[in-house]
């Protein structure tokens, strides 16, 4: 084994790590605004406050489309499996945010869509999103957080 695979600095301190520290960090920050933000039903804030939402509950208001989503689809967006997927969509619809409705295009399957609370919490999360990103610009500067976004969208390309 080399000198430099011993060295175990390099393990707390690679790209990915910080990566997902961010993310952690700015999906932790999201769920706190979307908490405080008044358009949010009381219980739905509650739930949040206690940490009873989490970032995998994102995954969902990420991206569930508008119009409507079949779990299998919702699933490979998120990068999850169908039935972790599905277990979110069930806590979804029982705190009223989502609700499962027979897919018009095709009898056996069904589509997860928003309800009006849970069109609310998407709005909260717009708006919590646009917040954290111009906190990170500001804790970073605009030129950095230019950079960041950038090398994003080209690495992920």
């Amino acid at each position: 084994m080399t000198e430099t695979a011993l060295n175990s600095g390099w393990r707390q301190t690679h790209l990915g790590r910080l990566l997902g520290h961010a993310m952690r960090r700015f999906d932790a920050r999201v769920l706190a605004l979307m908490a405080a933000n008044v358009g949010v039903p009381l219980a739905l804030s509650n739930l949040a406050a206690r940490g009873q939402v989490s970032a995998a509950h994102i995954h969902i208001t990420r991206h569930l489309a508008v119009e409507g989503s079949r779990l299998t689809d919702l699933a490979s967006a998120a990068g999850m499996s169908k039935q972790a997927m599905g277990d979110l969509v069930d806590q979804c619809a029982a705190w009223g945010l989502v609700t499962r409705e027979p897919d018009p295009l095709d009898a056996r399957a069904r589509r997860v869509q928003f309800t009006p609370m849970g069109l609310a919490w998407l709005d909260a999360f717009r708006q919590a999103v646009a917040q954290a990103e111009a906190e990170f610009r500001a804790a970073v500067g605009d030129e950095v957080a230019t950079v960041v976004a950038l090398g994003l969208e080209a690495y992920i390309a």
